[in-house]
């Protein structure tokens, strides 16, 4: 299975964590440094896992917009595409359309996301 297959399924099961807004399991697939950069700035692993763990984060669909773009080197792969998703925000619906790009390393022999930049489409 080449890089960009590999990488593929563990994001496929992340996303599926994230639609379950299961804290524990979403914490599986980032590293320890992971950190989200975004049009407000900075979020890190723990605050993000705390917001799904409390429910002030809720996510209900994610939806690619458009083909994926990839650059692969032989452990590391930057995934870059758009997606439109739902969710709630301290229990407000929201619905974001956006531009993401994720890069993914191996560690401990298997793919975790390192990091994450969003900006609006």
């Amino acid at each position: 299975m080449d890089i960009e297959a590999e990488v593929q399924v563990r994001a496929s099961a992340f996303e599926l964590a994230l639609l379950a807004n299961d804290a524990t399991r979403i914490a599986g697939f980032l590293t320890d440094e992971w950190v989200y950069v975004g049009p407000d700035g900075m979020v890190t692993k723990s605050e993000l896992v705390e917001w799904i763990a409390s429910g002030r984060l809720a996510h209900h669909t994610m939806e690619a917009a458009g083909p994926e773009r990839t650059v692969a080197t032989s452990d590391a792969l930057l995934v870059t595409c758009q997606r439109v998703s739902t969710g709630a925000w301290e229990g407000d619906p929201y619905t974001a359309d956006e531009w993401i790009s994720d890069l993914w390393v191996r560690e401990g022999g298997t793919w975790k996301c390192a990091f994450t930049q969003k900006t609006p489409a």
